[in-house]
Parts: structure tokens; sequence; C-alpha cells
């Protein structure tokens, strides 16, 4: 996903960098371009994004369903190691309702998966949830894209997957490397993990002590939103 103003800034760099490790990649906004990008015919903003994401797998489904086995959704402030993520998603079914990110436990009664770290639908996910709105049973009832597709999961009897890595580590990352490596003292649960369905747990790393977070960037993360240093780490390594 992504916006007009952002192809130079973000967008370009995710071409370069693990776009192209990509089988297929689609850079949905709100109107076509010759970068390319696929025109949803939306505006922008964070109040339409859950009207994006529908127009996107919508034209997912009728494009592209066949060219793929997974389809993930993630924006363009996201970094993502496809090594890890095609493992992961190795031992699954594509053709069994699933669909894998960082769990988040409100507002939906099975919980649903974070927009800010991405998410991975499966193939007969796609098809359930296009269904879901040509047949009416789900419907556009909330500006919050992450907590609209959780509903409709739910209601088209797509499963959550468990993303996390055989340790229980958690993969997905909706926000900065530095909300989870710096060491800390013990303390309450962060604002920022608050919606956690896992426990959230300290681990070790190396030679640092730091709260809630995998051991290495390269062992087991699939997604990330990097901050600007790391980006450029990732785009110079």
């Amino acid at each position: 996903m992504t916006q007009p103003q952002h192809l130079k800034s973000r967008t370009q760099h995710i071409r370069a960098t693990w776009g192209k490790r990509c089988n297929i990649v689609l850079y949905m906004s709100s109107e076509a371009s010759d970068f390319p990008t696929v025109g949803l015919n939306v505006l922008e903003g964070r109040s339409q994004l859950y009207w994006k994401t529908i127009r996107a797998f919508q034209h997912i489904h009728m494009h592209h369903l066949d060219d793929a086995d997974w389809f993930l959704k993630a924006d363009d402030d996201t970094f993502v190691v496809l090594e890890n993520l095609r493992y992961g998603l190795s031992k699954h079914n594509t053709e069994e309702p699933l669909y894998f990110g960082r769990r988040f436990t409100p507002f939906v009664a099975q919980g649903y998966m974070s927009g800010g770290a991405g998410y991975v639908l499966s193939k007969e996910a796609l098809r359930r949830f296009v269904k879901g709105f040509a047949d009416g049973l789900c419907t556009h009832n909330t500006e919050i894209e992450d907590i609209g597709l959780g509903k409709c999961m739910e209601t088209m009897k797509v499963q959550l997957g468990d993303s996390r890595d055989v340790l229980g580590r958690q993969t997905f990352h909706p926000y900065p490397p530095n909300n989870y490596l710096p060491r800390q003292l013990p303390r309450p649960r962060p604002w920022y993990l608050l919606y956690e369905h896992y426990h959230p747990v300290e681990v070790r790393m190396r030679h640092l002590r730091a709260t809630y977070f995998p051991q290495t960037l390269a062992e087991n993360v699939l997604t990330i939103r990097p901050s600007k240093v790391l980006m450029s780490l990732f785009l110079h390594s």
C-alpha cells in the first residue's frame, strides 16, 4: 500500500530491496502511475485505508488469484524478509482459510492481525474475504482497516494462524526497532504491547538484554517497520 507522495521517499526503496524477492509485487495507490502503481479509485488518508484494502484484494482476486499462493499486504514503511516469510508459510496449506500476522486481542472475538505489521492471506482466505463483500456478509463498518478485515475474517470463518517461531518469539513487528531494542528495567507492559494476544516475554540478545524482541533481526523477523537508520543499513548491506 502506498500513496502518490510516497513513491520517491518510500516505495522506490521497496522496489530496490525486498520487492525484488517477491514472485509478484503490486503497488496499490489511489492513482495509477508509470511507477507502476495500481489506481484503486479511492481517496488517500488513514480513514480511507480499509476501503483501499478492500479494493486492493478485490483487484488481486480478479486479476492475480492464480499468480501466487499467499498474498501479503504491507504498507510502504515496512521491510519484509521474504526468505523467512516463505519458510514460515511452507508448512501451511494455502487452500485452507488462514491468515497470519501480529495477533491483537481486543475488538474482535477471535482477534485480528495488526495492519502496521502487515499480514498474509492464504488463497482460500482471499476468496472468502472477497466473497464476504460480494454476498453482503461483510461491510465497510469501520475506518480502522485491521479491525474491519479481522471482523470479516471472523464472519467468513478464516482462522488466525500462529506466526511465532519455534521458540515462541514474534516475527511480525508493527513498530520500529527502537520500541523493542533498548535495554529496559522491569516495568508494566508498555502501551504498544497492550493489544498483544500472546503474553510478551523478555529475551536476551547476545551481549544485550532486550525486551519483547527476537534475538537477531536476520534470525526470525518476517516484517518490521524500520527506522531511517535501519533502512539505510538494509539499503547498503
